[in-house]
């Protein structure tokens, strides 16, 4: 197979993977407790998982790694996707709540929909656990286990520097892409990638030829790559025209970042440096080829594995320790987290950034193409 070539200095991709941000903060887990109100519970009750749409890679993962993981711990596994949107979800957790669920993991569609089935799982005594998006506007959620999500914006904007700077001399065109506005994720990622990105459009070197800068005017509704299809033909033809050239595009996944190339290629226009998200299998090909310069790697196994670990420690009636109790207020309270470190990924460090042990697929994939 191909021989990769080495793009970025190592100094420059272990420097991103250092970089801290606000929401982080140090990894040592602290003391502070959950609300352990489901603690002693039995050894092979029922757990709910209630995931979202099928938008990306890593969910469709999740839902063999919680079925499959809670099984092996003795627990009566009940997950389900709410591919029918909001309205779905919030039956599924009712259901969950009926069958008798000690915990209910959620992934949600819109964190903020979801009051009066939560209240409802407290009242019954259930522990509640947000799972990589946090529940917001709710007292009724207990913890919040996720990768950083500052840090991946952070990581996102600092590896978009780099990629432009790589290719010459600025000022260079750039273009801006948000997640889903229902996503709580969506906010840090897109505000940590700003706050680095920002004084360089104010000095000039990164220039936004459309103008959309703000979150409301480059956020994906549904996380769906037509939106970003759709948005960035009338943002070529409207202001790409007579040789402009675009040079970058902040990418908060990679299912969108593959949206905006193909539609970049449909222009007959040269690839943009583009960042990423969740290591999708083709976007590691992307970045092997050169298409895609970035992704994160937020090794869903580790994350799956984490939130189990703590469902047995519910179980055994132990005391949750976290690692970030001041950082997520979801506008009622300060849900504690336990916060996982997200890495990036670049043509630099793709041979080696996957634990074959946690990251099959992903490591599967990147070995293969880094043999020759």
């Amino acid at each position: 197979m191909r021989k990769l070539s080495l793009v970025v200095a190592l100094g420059a991709a272990a420097a991103l993977m250092l970089t801290g941000c606000s929401t982080g903060g140090d990894t040592t887990p602290t003391d502070t407790p959950t609300d352990t109100t489901a603690a002693g519970f039995a050894a092979d009750a029922t757990i709910g998982v209630s995931l979202p749409q099928k938008t990306s890679e890593n969910w469709v993962l999740a839902e063999g790694l919680f079925n499959d993981g809670l099984t092996a711990a003795g627990f009566k596994p009940m997950v389900s996707f709410a591919d029918g949107g909001v309205t779905e979800q919030q039956n599924q957790i009712q259901a969950m709540i009926e069958n008798n669920a000690k915990v209910i993991v959620i992934g949600a569609i819109d964190g903020s929909q979801l009051g009066t089935q939560l209240e409802a799982a407290k009242q019954a005594g259930i522990t509640i656990i947000a799972y990589d998006r946090l529940l917001t506007n709710t007292p009724d959620v207990d913890m919040y286990v996720a990768y950083d999500n500052c840090q991946v914006g952070t990581l996102q904007g600092t590896a978009l520097l780099q990629g432009l700077e790589a290719t010459g001399p600025g000022p260079y065109n750039i273009e801006l892409i948000a997640g889903s506005p229902d996503d709580a994720n969506s906010k840090p990622f897109f505000e940590c990638a700003m706050a680095v990105l920002q004084p360089k459009i104010d000095d000039g070197t990164l220039v936004i030829p459309s103008k959309q800068t703000t979150q409301a005017q480059v956020g994906t509704d549904g996380w769906l790559a037509k939106n970003v299809q759709t948005r960035f033909d009338a943002i070529l033809s409207g202001f790409y025209t007579n040789g402009t050239k675009l040079d970058g595009v902040l990418s908060p996944n990679d299912t969108l970042a593959r949206a905006a190339v193909t539609s970049v290629e449909a222009a007959g226009m040269p690839d943009p440096v583009i960042t990423g998200q969740d290591s999708e299998v083709e976007s590691i090909q992307w970045i092997a080829d050169g298409k895609q310069y970035s992704t994160i790697n937020k090794d869903t196994n580790t994350l799956v594995a984490q939130v189990i670990d703590i469902i047995k420690q519910l179980q055994q009636g132990q005391t949750i320790a976290f690692n970030d109790t001041t950082s997520y207020n979801n506008g009622v309270k300060v849900v504690p987290a336990y916060l996982l470190t997200p890495v990036i990924v670049t043509k630099d460090n793709l041979c080696t950034a996957y634990d074959p042990a946690t990251a099959a697929g992903q490591a599967a994939a990147a070995t293969d193409l880094c043999k020759g």
